[in-house]
């Protein structure tokens, strides 16, 4: 499912994400709203309140479901309901935020929550702006503000096996939710489960304090463990739940509402789990429990026999795929993020066939038989699409991998012992294909499962073998278990 579940935004003076958004058109009559204000108000509610996205239509303002929206953001803050981006709409579009969408559209199963009351929680790395010694003192002070509220005991560990893993991270890294420089993204968290579930990152490019200037880490800290434990927004502006970044609270930072939420959440010990809906995360936010409410088993990542669908890097990580399920391993890192496919991606529950990444697009293509998923920057866009867009001929309803070559600007896809050149330039079938995988690739004989380039290499994975291919000296150079990738 997905993808984090919280994070705090500053929309001016840029937004969050890199995707290109659909700017409304200004309807026939003289307007003096600037296009920055229509720009800032689209991309705010796509984010926040599900407006859809149609890439190639251009919308007017005063089209009903932009309008809708408006109402639903001003309805949501209560603010006045007109349906116009008036003074008062825009000073909270542009008020630093939470990115947790507003909206109950997005939620599709009930409430989340740790199936325990002892939860572990780490501190990978660190941010530069403060010392070691003061982030740990203020990571447990923001975990002892829902302890004090609530029956949960929270334990440091010194391994990346704990439940909540706390991390200063910057731009991409690894959990399709790439923050973006100074002002932008501050922070996000997953909620609970497996994996990444709980797990809460913070932009090491913004300044982190300790006090009233530059973001205090504390109050952000405390916010986002609040998602970590499975709470949505508020309405209440008291709330620490509450969707805008505010640089002063009180001493007590939970109000009556989030004490009363976090408890009604996680009854005391020897009480049966409750699961609520009035708690239901968000689809696009809550990526841990997959159909059921409890998670699935883990698969066995170091089997002898191990295969896998499709492989694709995407910044510091790389995302294996194999039937329903998906491992997240960082590259310079021996930590592995893994769990079905629709923990990660929920519009998502069929396996993955094929799957590259193209860098200078921030985008990724998700294949399964005759369809693909798009993930631009930090999003699943849009619906599935036909394999046939990327110009191939009818007959062919599935490929067996697919890999991206930054250097050439080309895409190979293969299929059985044939395979195409794609032109991502011109976005066109190179001439002349497709080709035998055997007369372009010498010694590689075998259908191709999935397909990574790396350094310089083309690694092909072949059944539970990778072969290593110097795509420029046109020859296998080495062979290795495909386990071994996810440091078996």
């Amino acid at each position: 499912m997905l993808l984090p579940c919280c994070v705090l935004v500053f929309l001016l003076p840029r937004p969050c994400f890199t995707a290109p958004t659909v700017i409304p058109e200004v309807a026939s009559s003289p307007s003096t709203e600037p296009q920055a204000d229509l720009k800032l108000a689209t991309e705010y509610l796509q984010h926040y309140y599900n407006l859809q996205k149609e890439p190639f239509v251009r919308m007017k303002r005063s089209e009903p479901t932009f309008t809708s929206k408006v109402k639903d953001m001003q309805i949501f803050f209560g603010i006045n309901v007109t349906g116009e981006l008036d003074a008062d709409t825009l000073e909270v579009m542009r008020s630093p935020r939470c990115g947790v969408p507003d909206v109950e559209e997005y939620s599709h199963i009930q409430a989340t929550r740790w199936n325990k009351n002892v939860l572990t929680y780490s501190i990978g790395r660190y941010t530069r702006d403060l010392p070691r010694s003061t982030v740990d003192s203020l990571v447990e002070s923001a975990f002892s503000v829902w302890a004090r509220a609530s029956g949960l005991t929270f334990i440091r560990s010194h391994n990346r096996n704990a439940d909540i893993m706390v991390e200063f991270v910057s731009n991409e890294h690894g959990d399709l939710y790439p923050f973006d420089g100074p002002r932008g993204t501050l922070a996000h968290a997953f909620g609970p489960g497996l994996g990444v579930g709980g797990d809460t990152h913070f932009d090491d490019d913004e300044h982190w304090t300790a006090g009233k200037t530059g973001y205090n880490l504390l109050v952000v800290a405390a916010h986002e463990f609040g998602h970590a434990l499975g709470l949505k927004h508020s309405r209440n502006p008291h709330s620490l739940m509450y969707p805008t970044y505010k640089s002063s609270h009180p001493v007590n930072l939970l109000s009556r509402e989030d004490v009363a939420n976090i408890n009604a959440l996680y009854r005391r010990a020897g009480s049966r789990p409750n699961f609520f809906p009035r708690y239901g995360w968000s689809s696009q936010y809550n990526p841990w429990m997959s159909g059921s409410l409890f998670p699935r088993l883990l698969q066995n990542r170091c089997a002898s026999d191990l295969t896998f669908d499709a492989v694709f890097t995407l910044g510091d990580a790389t995302f294996f795929f194999r039937e329903r399920y998906l491992w997240i391993k960082h590259n310079e890192q021996y930590d592995i993020k893994e769990g079905p496919i629709t923990n990660f991606m929920p519009k998502i529950e069929t396996s993955i066939d094929a799957a590259f990444w193209v860098p200078r697009r921030s985008t990724a293509y998700l294949i399964h038989e005759s369809m693909f998923w798009t993930v631009k920057g930090s999003q699943m866009r849009g619906k599935p699409r036909a394999l046939n867009h990327f110009g191939f001929p009818a007959w062919v309803q599935d490929v067996d991998a697919a890999v991206h070559i930054v250097k050439t600007g080309r895409t190979l896809f293969f299929m059985h012992d044939i395979y195409w050149s794609y032109n991502e330039n011109r976005r066109v079938m190179d001439f002349g294909y497709p080709k035998y995988i055997s007369e372009d690739f010498p010694g590689v004989n075998s259908t191709i499962n999935a397909a990574l380039h790396k350094d310089d290499f083309i690694y092909f994975f072949v059944g539970p073998q990778v072969y290593k291919y110097d795509y420029t000296g046109k020859a296998v150079v080495g062979v290795e278990k495909a386990n071994s990738w996810l440091g078996c």
